[in-house]
């Protein structure tokens, strides 16, 4: 027969070992959450947010958002571009893009790129207002 003690026993290294296990659990938690770390790039990140003419079809839009990815096979210096607005704070505008580029110099060189000239006119064409945005790090 298993005595009272031997159970008693068992029932408290089972609880001294679960102890154990959250105490290092929650160690683990703690040291991972302190090890949050980020860079500050010094690529730059140009964002706009747009707002398409109520006459624009949608045809029209997804071939002025899909020049943007046509623009970034072109000119050299573009990093990432994102194209879905998952979230837009300011009311009535149509949606979000945003651009990286290696550097500030290769920001420029977009803006001032014949191909990128040639997009904004069919652009401009399409979208009634625009705000655009530029963030860099020192």
């Amino acid at each position: 027969m298993i005595s009272v003690k031997w159970i008693g026993w068992q029932v408290g290294l089972c609880i001294l070992l679960f102890g154990a296990g959250v105490a290092v659990g929650s160690l683990r938690v703690g040291s991972v959450s302190a090890q949050n770390k980020f860079g500050q790039p010094k690529t730059v990140l140009h964002v706009v947010v747009y707002k398409f003419k109520d006459a624009s079809s949608e045809n029209d839009r997804q071939k002025a958002l899909d020049g943007i990815k046509d623009l970034a096979r072109k000119i050299p210096g573009v990093k990432n571009i994102w194209l879905k607005t998952n979230r837009n704070q300011i009311r009535d505008f149509s949606g979000v893009y945003a651009i990286e580029f290696t550097s500030a110099e290769t920001a420029a060189d977009y803006a001032e790129s014949p191909a990128h000239e040639a997009w904004a006119k069919q652009w401009e064409a399409l979208r009634e207002n625009s705000l655009s945005f530029q963030v860099s790090n020192p």
